[in-house]
């Protein structure tokens, strides 16, 4: 259950704009509002002859009735409520979005597709660490990977650019030290934020060995496919369905069209260099098993191929090997040889923490940096249940965990330091005090130029809505 809610919680932040929440719109009351038809437009939404319906107009960019249910939809899965009726809301913060939207396109503020591929990746391996795997995802969702990369693309490219967009124009927003303590010495203490408890936890993990007798029978059964498809016996994409391991496998292992940054490097240099889709290529080894792959297409800087992946099977003796090494390295640290730190770059096989002596990191969304302090609920399951009962210096047993290229890992943590919940104070969280008044005044600053920005781009509100109470002005006209 907490997995599902985790991934809920998760497609609510694809599909709706962090501008949702910045704004102050959702809250735990809400009351219902009738919805009346503007201009019938046909769309197909689960039946044949649905018609959807544009209810506003920003500039020349239609809302319709669909995208204001969908995202109604998504806030209630999540047991969240608007402030208000709904319809205004949510058709306002829609209306709000296509504004700053507007302005990215005037200002020339361009996404590259290669960040938008990391976006998407990254939210993708978030998933698959809260699922517990990629075919639990794919299971949950009812949809390959592939279907949930073209899914969330479009939606994460506007939001980047959205967000892209607000920090061009508060970028030159500031407060002094002197601002901070004067916000602050007039507020009571129950109005203080709070700091949520947050953890920092350093991972040592180790990916099990396969048994070469196991990776010579996955790589026989590659040639095997390679020999039945040349041979005319079958095709690719049949072999694919019956046999990948991926979750293309139900799309004849097609990935669509993906750029190079989408892809694993070595994976993408094979692909890319693949001319003749009459041909396949070499068996290529990534960090997710066995590939072979064939070109479909390509189209400037994408490629869409189709690809066979097998997954050596680890066996429990490796995992066990792994174990009593991991269990030798804990003895050893704390007997005072040396410590998590210098161990973490020598021991794990974890690219993206074994540089920064184990410490886990990830990209603060609201913030845009990175920051290693997570949130319990921020952090992978398997490491989360393992730092619950842990004091600051403590090392957790080695345990098993799926990491977020599906690979099952041996790995033992480190809980470097833990910060109670606790209200803001101006001694111990300055830092955090400043920044809750660098975002109201943000958040000031982008208040007045949606107002003006409204005055200045054509709208067309519908009556029914004429007797809303809009969180900004001007509006109707």
């Amino acid at each position: 259950m907490r997995h599902r809610i985790l991934l809920l919680q998760a497609t609510l932040l694809l599909c709706c704009s962090t501008l949702l929440t910045a704004s102050g719109v959702i809250s735990h009351n809400s009351k219902a509002a009738p919805n009346d038809t503007v201009v019938p437009v046909p769309y197909k939404v689960g039946a044949p002859n649905a018609v959807d319906e544009v209810v506003w107009v920003v500039g020349d960019e239609p809302i319709l009735k669909s995208d204001i249910e969908v995202t109604r939809l998504q806030a209630m899965q999540e047991g969240l409520k608007w402030k208000g009726d709904p319809d205004c809301a949510i058709a306002e913060q829609l209306a709000v979005q296509k504004l700053f939207l507007h302005q990215a396109q005037l200002d020339s503020i361009e996404v590259k597709d290669s960040e938008v591929a990391q976006e998407v990746e990254s939210r993708i391996a978030w998933m698959i660490q809260q699922a517990g795997s990629r075919e639990k995802l794919e299971e949950w969702r009812n949809m390959s990977l592939t279907q949930m990369r073209l899914e969330m693309r479009d939606e994460l490219r506007n939001q980047i650019l959205i967000q892209r967009m607000r920090q061009e124009l508060v970028k030159d927003v500031t407060v002094t030290p002197a601002a901070v303590r004067r916000y602050y010495q007039n507020l009571p203490v129950d109005s203080l934020p709070t700091v949520p408890t947050t953890v920092e936890v350093q991972i040592i993990s180790k990916v099990p060995p396969a048994d070469p007798e196991e990776v010579n029978r996955i790589k026989t059964k590659l040639r095997e496919y390679t020999d039945r498809i040349n041979s005319g016996e079958t095709t690719f994409a049949t072999l694919a369905r019956l046999y990948s391991e991926d979750g293309s496998a139900r799309q004849g292992g097609e990935l669509g069209y993906m750029p190079r940054a989408a892809l694993d490097p070595t994976f993408a240099q094979v692909a890319f260099n693949l001319t003749d889709p009459n041909k396949i290529s070499k068996i290529v080894e990534t960090e997710f098993g066995f590939h072979i792959i064939q070109l479909i297409d390509k189209s400037g800087e994408r490629i869409n191929c189709r690809h066979i992946l097998l997954k050596p099977k680890v066996n429990q003796a490796a995992i066990d090997s792994i174990t009593l090494k991991l269990d030798t390295l804990i003895s050893e640290v704390k007997e005072g040889k040396y410590t998590f730190e210098q161990a973490a770059p020598f021991v794990s096989d974890d690219k993206n923490t074994r540089n920064n002596n184990g410490l886990m990191s990830y990209m603060n969304p609201e913030t845009g940096e990175r920051t290693s302090r997570f949130e319990m609920q921020q952090l992978p399951t398997d490491v989360a249940r393992q730092v619950a009962g842990m004091q600051p210096g403590d090392i957790s047993q080695p345990f098993r965990m799926i990491n977020e290229k599906g690979q099952v890992v041996v790995a033992v943590v480190r809980l470097k330091s833990r910060t109670d919940s606790h209200r803001a104070s101006m001694t111990e969280d300055y830092q955090v005090l400043r920044g809750h008044v660098l975002n109201v005044e943000k958040e000031k600053f982008i208040h007045q130029w949606v107002v003006d920005k409204i005055k200045t781009i054509y709208t067309r509100v519908p009556e029914q809505y004429h007797s809303c109470s809009f969180q900004y002005e001007g509006w109707i006209k």
